[in-house]
C-alpha cells in the first residue's frame, strides 16, 4: 500500500495543503476566540526575521520607532467620516471596564490613524517640528468573518508607519519611499517574492486616503494577495484633528500625512509563494535557520563531529543549528526540517565520517549529494545566493507566465477563474467595469503604467489594470 502523503497535495485542495503545512511545520494554531492565532516559536522566528529587515529599512527612511495605546476613544473614529464608515464593520469595541459600563465606549485599535493624529496635534507647533516620521510595532484587532491563519485574523501583527509633512509633495514622495525603499526592496530582495508595485482604485483606497499604493505578488495557485500598502491621507485627518503648524511665513497650515503598513500576512505569502508538496521553502536571507547539521546515528564521534561542523558554518556567516537528537529516529527528523524548509540539510553518519564527507541536501532546487567536509564552509554561502536567485526567479516566472492581456470584463473574469492575472486597459475597465468585475469575485489589484511603473493618477494615459481574485 502506498504510504500517504504528509501533506495534501497542493494540485488536489491548496487550501488544505496551506493548513496541513502551517500545522506540520509547527507555524501556528487557531486560537481559542474565532479569528485569532497562536504564533508557534518557529514562526515566530520568521516573523522577528521579516521584523528586523524591515525596521532597518524603515529606520533607513529617517523613522522612529513609538507606542500607542491599544484603547482608542470611540469618539476619535467618528471625527473623520470615510475612516469611521470603512472600519465600522470591523470594530471590537469595549463598553465595560473595572466591573462598570465605561463612560465612553473604547475601540480595540484597528489601526491608529485617529489616535496618532489626538498627539501630532499637540507635538506639531512649528515647521521645525516636520517632517515628524513614526513608525510602531503593534498588533490591531479587525473582526473577520471568514478567518484564515496569517492571512486574515481577527488579530494580526504589524508595524504601522504615520507621518507629517509641511506639503502635499513631500508627503507623496514619502509615501513613495517606504514604498520602493522599505516594502518593495524587502520583498524582492529578502522574502525573494516577485511583486507588482501599482496604485489602487478609489473603491479599493484606505478609508480616508487620497491614494495608496500597493505591492501585489501572486500566489502558488493563481490568486493575488496585497503584501503591504502605503497610503497619501493628504489633509483629511490633519483637518479631523486640527494637526497644523506655523509656517516660516507666519501662518497656520494643516500637515499633510501618510500612513503604511505591513503585517503577518507575509509569513502566509511565503507559504503559498514558495511552499511545495514537501513543505516550506524558506528564502536563505530570510531564513532564522539557514542550514542545519544532523547527526545520523547516535555515535560520540558523529556529535562531536556535527558540533565541529556547525560552530565552523557559524564562523563562516552562516546561521547554523546543530541538531543531534539521535533518540528520534533520523527519518522523522529530516522529515520535520524539510517541512519546516530550511535551506540545506548536512548529514553526517558513521560512514561519512570515515569517508571524510557529508550528505549535502538542499532543499530549494532538491537534490543531494556527497561533500567534503573541509569545503563545507566555503560551498554553503554560494550554495545559499544561488538558492535565493532561484527562489525569486520562480516567483517572477509564476506570474508571468499566468498573466494574460484581456480587452474585456467577460475575458478577465475568466483568466482569474482559471487561476491567473488579467491585465486590461483601465480606460476599458473604470469603474463601471470594476464594478462588474466585484459581482464576479474579482477585483482590480492594482493600476500600473504601460512600462510598469506606477502611474502619478487613476486616469493617467495608458493605465492597465491588474485584475485577480484575491485572498
Amino acid at each position: 500500500m502506498a504510504k500517504a502523503p504528509v501533506l495534501t497535495p497542493q494540485a488536489d485542495d491548496f487550501p488544505r495543503w496551506y493548513q496541513d503545512l502551517i500545522s506540520k511545520a509547527e507555524l501556528a494554531d487557531n486560537g481559542p476566540v474565532r479569528g485569532t492565532m497562536v504564533i508557534r516559536p518557529y514562526g515566530y522566528g520568521l516573523w522577528e526575521r521579516m521584523q528586523r529587515e524591515v525596521d532597518a529599512r524603515i529606520k533607513e527612511a529617517g523613522a522612529q520607532n513609538a507606542y500607542f495605546p491599544l484603547l482608542i476613544p470611540q469618539s476619535y473614529l467618528t471625527r473623520e467620516a470615510e475612516h469611521v464608515e470603512g472600519f465600522a464593520p470591523e470594530l471590537a469595541v469595549v463598553t465595560h471596564g473595572g466591573g462598570k459600563e465605561l463612560e465612553e465606549p473604547a475601540v480595540v485599535r484597528p489601526t491608529s490613524e485617529t489616535i496618532v493624529n489626538e498627539y501630532f496635534s499637540k507635538w506639531v507647533q512649528s515647521y521645525r517640528d516636520l517632517p515628524l516620521l513614526i513608525n510602531q510595532w503593534a498588533n490591531v484587532v479587525r473582526w473577520e468573518m471568514r478567518p484564515r491563519v496569517f492571512l486574515r485574523t481577527t488579530e494580526f501583527l504589524w508595524q504601522e508607519g504615520h507621518t507629517a509633512h509641511a506639503t502635499c509633495e513631500e508627503a507623496r514622495d514619502y509615501a513613495a519611499r517606504i514604498h520602493r525603499d522599505v516594502y518593495a526592496d524587502f520583498m524582492v530582495n529578502v522574502l525573494a517574492v516577485d511583486v507588482v508595485a501599482g496604485r489602487k482604485t478609489p473603491a479599493e483606497r484606505f478609508a480616508g486616503a487620497i491614494n495608496t499604493l500597493t505591492l501585489e505578488a501572486m500566489m502558488g495557485d493563481g490568486k493575488a494577495l496585497q503584501m503591504a500598502t502605503s497610503h497619501e491621507l493628504g489633509q483629511n485627518f490633519a483637518r479631523a484633528f486640527h494637526t497644523q503648524y506655523l509656517s516660516k511665513e507666519g501662518t497656520q497650515e494643516l500637515v499633510w500625512q501618510t500612513s503604511w503598513g505591513s503585517t503577518t500576512r507575509m509569513i502566509g505569502a511565503l507559504v503559498m509563494s514558495h511552499g511545495d508538496d514537501h513543505g516550506l521553502r524558506v528564502p536563505p536571507r530570510l531564513a532564522a535557520v539557514q542550514a542545519v547539521v544532523l547527526a545520523v546515528k547516535g555515535d560520540d564521534a558523529v556529535r562531536a563531529e556535527v558540533r565541529r561542523i556547525g560552530d565552523t558554518l557559524r564562523a563562516a556567516g552562516v546561521r547554523v543549528q546543530v541538531d543531534d537528537r539521535t533518540d528520534i529516529p533520523f527519518g522523522r527528523r529530516a522529515v520535520d526540517w524539510e517541512l519546516k524548509g530550511v535551506p540545506i540539510r548536512v548529514e553526517v553518519g558513521p560512514r561519512d565520517l570515515e569517508n571524510g564527507t557529508a550528505v549535502l541536501v538542499r532543499r530549494i532546487p532538491g537534490g543531494k549529494e556527497p561533500v567534503r567536509l573541509d569545503a563545507l564552509a566555503s560551498l554553503l554561502p554560494a550554495f545559499l545566493e544561488e538558492d535565493q536567485t532561484l527562489l525569486l526567479r520562480q516567483s517572477r516566472e509564476r506570474r508571468q507566465s499566468r498573466t494574460t492581456d484581456v480587452t474585456t470584463v467577460e475575458e478577465a473574469v475568466e483568466a482569474a477563474a482559471s487561476g491567473g492575472w488579467a491585465r486590461i486597459p483601465w480606460a476599458a475597465l473604470g469603474p463601471e467595469g470594476e464594478a462588474r468585475l466585484a459581482e464576479r469575485a474579482t477585483t482590480v489589484r492594482c493600476l500600473v503604467a504601460e512600462d510598469g511603473s506606477v502611474p502619478d493618477a487613476d486616469d493617467a494615459p495608458g493605465t492597465i489594470a491588474v485584475v485577480a481574485r484575491a485572498y
